[in-house]
């Protein structure tokens, strides 16, 4: 009982900041809320069954509910035009799920290079597809514990990477302009060019990675 009140009151918090500017620190929270959700999506879009105590929270509500929404099927779209380009990750780079300075170092490679020529919603979007992919990895592989792992990795990822360019956009409420009166073509060539990108990346990440293998 005091588990879920403690989660109903930082569910509470997390909603709130879209009222304000958010914090550095509420940000990655935020991060790390949507990346739960985004996960479990595609676990239960996988029929994976897994146990998620260490992150007993309720799911996003309110506007982080909206943002959660619209990530999810900007994400849907970017997985629709390449099917088999956020699928079995794990195996595209040639990697062991047994070890989580592995998964670390692997997701943070291929983040890092996403984000090489610069940051856009179509890159963000692909950053969680990626993780998500992975996710999903680990669990059928009977590494369930690997999830955290990914979330709190991606956490970090943005607190390094991307709060300051999601503070000059005011939030992650930000994602919502992406499908507000949008051509779908033109949503559709900037999902295209996210998931090219991807693409290119893994490649180079694969000989990146090579030598730990």
């Amino acid at each position: 009982m005091e588990m879920l009140r403690r989660s109903s009151v930082f569910a509470a918090e997390v909603m709130e900041v879209f009222d304000r500017s958010p914090t550095d620190k509420e940000l990655v929270s935020q991060a790390k809320a949507l990346c739960r959700d985004y996960i479990n999506s595609r676990l239960i879009r996988a029929g994976v069954s897994w146990s998620k105590p260490e992150y007993n929270v309720p799911v996003p509500g309110g506007k982080l509910a909206e943002v959660s929404t619209i990530l999810l099927r900007l994400g849907d779209e970017l997985e629709y035009i390449r099917p088999n380009v956020y699928r079995n990750i794990a195996r595209q780079l040639n990697i062991s799920l047994h070890s989580e300075t592995v998964v670390t170092d692997a997701f943070l490679a291929v983040a890092a290079q996403i984000f090489t020529a610069g940051i856009t919603w179509g890159k963000v979007v692909s950053l969680y597809a990626v993780a998500a992919g992975l996710a999903v990895d680990c669990v059928r592989h009977a590494q369930p514990a690997m999830v955290h792992t990914i979330v709190d990795c991606l956490g970090e990822f943005v607190r390094k990477t991307l709060v300051t360019w999601l503070k000059r956009r005011g939030g992650w409420a930000d994602i919502t302009k992406c499908v507000v009166n949008t051509d779908p073509s033109l949503r559709s060539h900037w999902l295209v060019a996210a998931v090219c990108s991807f693409g290119h990346f893994l490649k180079a990440i694969f000989f990146v990675l090579l030598p730990e293998r």
